[in-house]
């Protein structure tokens, strides 16, 4: 693996909410199913399509140097944890249990990303993104946005997209199936 573009290891951090844990996907019943419903409606919330793959090719690429980043209170973290738990995310993609922060301000991420050193975040919120400019290389604005993204980040559909540019900033080529397997598997 190369380094970033400022002599750093690579380090991956990567937001929870409307990233990881697919909040939208609940707008038709409540997009608050996963903050306000019973334990039953929080675990039923789906995962981000193609998110735990990715994450784990991810989490070997950089060497477990990945770390999930999410703004919210304590009941929030509590049952993002429990989520985490209940959909298997830490065996499914590699990323140890003690790479979870937590903070009460978007911009109070920037904090995170200066300790562990951070080279490229994914989140969909712009106000994360303009709080970590200038202390993250790379900036991946996921999912829809109002506005358009501005020119220090670079704007992700989904988790394929996500994943390439990431591979490419690190210039490791797109990800392939090991041959014999489908994507996905």
């Amino acid at each position: 693996m190369t380094t970033s573009s400022a002599g750093r290891q690579p380090r991956l951090g990567i937001d929870i909410g409307r990233v990881i844990i697919d909040g939208p996907a609940h707008r038709g019943g409540g997009d608050t199913a996963f903050f306000e419903g019973d334990e039953a409606a929080m675990l039923a919330t789906p995962e981000m399509a193609g998110s735990f793959p990715a994450i784990g090719r991810l989490v070997d690429l950089f060497a477990v140097r990945v770390w999930l980043v999410s703004k919210c209170g304590p009941r929030v973290q509590a049952r993002t944890l429990r989520w985490l738990e209940g959909h298997d995310f830490y065996r499914r993609t590699g990323l140890p249990a003690a790479n979870v922060r937590f903070c009460l301000t978007r911009p109070d991420k920037r904090i995170h990303c200066e300790q562990l050193a951070l080279t490229h975040f994914v989140d969909d919120h712009p106000e994360v993104h303009a709080a970590i400019r200038g202390c993250v290389d790379h900036q991946y604005f996921f999912g829809p946005q109002r506005d358009p993204v501005p020119g220090y980040g670079a704007p992700v559909r989904d988790w394929p997209e996500t994943e390439a540019l990431i591979r490419a900033s690190l210039g490791t080529g797109p990800y392939s199936p090991p041959s014999g397997r489908v994507s996905g598997e």
